[in-house]
């Protein structure tokens, strides 16, 4: 499985953004894919996770109410978006996906597969 995620850009504060993730190669075996953002000198931080189905998502407290995962599946191509409003100066950070491989769905550690990163910078 490949994941090239995209979309990133600069954005005011209170503004809208909305990021892509595209996966190709072998996406039967896909069971979820998640979200995850890194700032400058701080670790990654878990999003969001949306199960290949479709089905359950699963949200960090920080981003509930604020971001939406969604999944759009068909012959021509397999995405995952994240959108994100309401966004702050803190959500800045280099926005990152990947699949999901084993154990909890909040940790870094149980994902593999990572998309090269777009950055998000929101200014105030």
């Amino acid at each position: 499985v490949q994941l090239q995620a995209s979309g990133g850009g600069s954005v005011q504060a209170g503004g809208s953004l909305r990021l892509s993730c595209a996966a190709s190669g072998r996406t039967s075996s896909i069971y979820a894919i998640g979200w995850f953002r890194q700032a400058p000198g701080k670790a990654r931080e878990f999003l969001a996770t949306i199960t290949w189905t479709g089905i359950s998502t699963f949200y960090a407290d920080s981003v509930k109410g604020r971001f939406l995962i969604s999944i759009s599946r068909g012959n021509a191509e397999n995405v995952v978006y994240l959108h994100m409003n309401s966004l702050r100066p803190e959500d800045t950070a280099t926005y990152y996906c990947a699949e999901h491989k084993s154990g909890t769905f909040y940790a870094d550690a149980s994902y593999f597969h990572w998309g090269q990163g777009t950055q998000v910078t929101v200014s105030s």
